[in-house]
């Protein structure tokens, strides 16, 4: 069963543009947070070690994998989603990890959900680095932020509409079916 109107707004996100995008945003979000590791310490020494590199690959899997993860708590605690309607995983023709629902949210709960990750992935890392000086947080948490581009590419476009609309997630692409509250629309699983 899929939907059953043609939905009054499409969000597709440009996969290529975002990419661009989110490697500026880790770029100036690292510059950022070192100047403000230099402000605070008065000073900037970074050492690469074996563990070090270690710590960066293991970490930034263990934070991608946080990302979704929050994402589907967002799915959950904002839009009300059951768990047994959200998937997560990774497309990797697209080379990017997803989380998903098949249950149309408000506008409203769903900006919500796209963000969670920003400040939990990114901005706590970030608070971790630069309470205990280590160059490897800041590092991870510059890269946790700009890979949150896509999520706030399709903040920026849903903040053009009303909390009210329902928004439906595309299963496979990184796409947005918006429908007015007035409109019916239905899970594509069977209930």
């Amino acid at each position: 069963m899929g939907i059953e109107a043609e939905p009054d707004k499409i969000i597709e996100i440009d996969l290529p543009k975002v990419a661009k995008g989110g490697l500026w945003l880790t770029f100036l979000s690292l510059i950022g947070l070192i100047i403000l590791k230099v402000l605070i310490e008065g000073e900037f020494t970074y050492s690469i070690t074996i563990w070090s590199v270690l710590f960066f690959v293991g970490g930034y899997v263990l934070l991608i994998v946080l990302h979704e993860l929050f994402h589907l708590l967002g799915f959950r605690v904002f839009g009300k989603v059951p768990w047994r309607s959200m998937i997560v995983g990774m497309n990797l023709k697209l080379g990017i990890a997803y989380a998903t629902t098949d249950v149309p949210m408000t506008n409203k709960a769903i900006r919500k959900a796209l963000l969670l990750p920003f400040w939990t992935t990114g901005v706590v890392p970030a608070i971790i680095g630069l309470a205990i000086g280590n160059g490897i947080w800041l590092t991870l948490a510059a890269f946790l932020i700009g890979g949150a581009a896509g999520d706030f590419a399709m903040y920026k476009e849903l903040r053009k509409l009303p909390d009210e609309w329902l928004v439906k997630d595309d299963p496979e692409l990184p796409k947005l079916y918006l429908y007015k509250p007035e409109r019916e629309i239905k899970s594509s699983r069977r209930e």
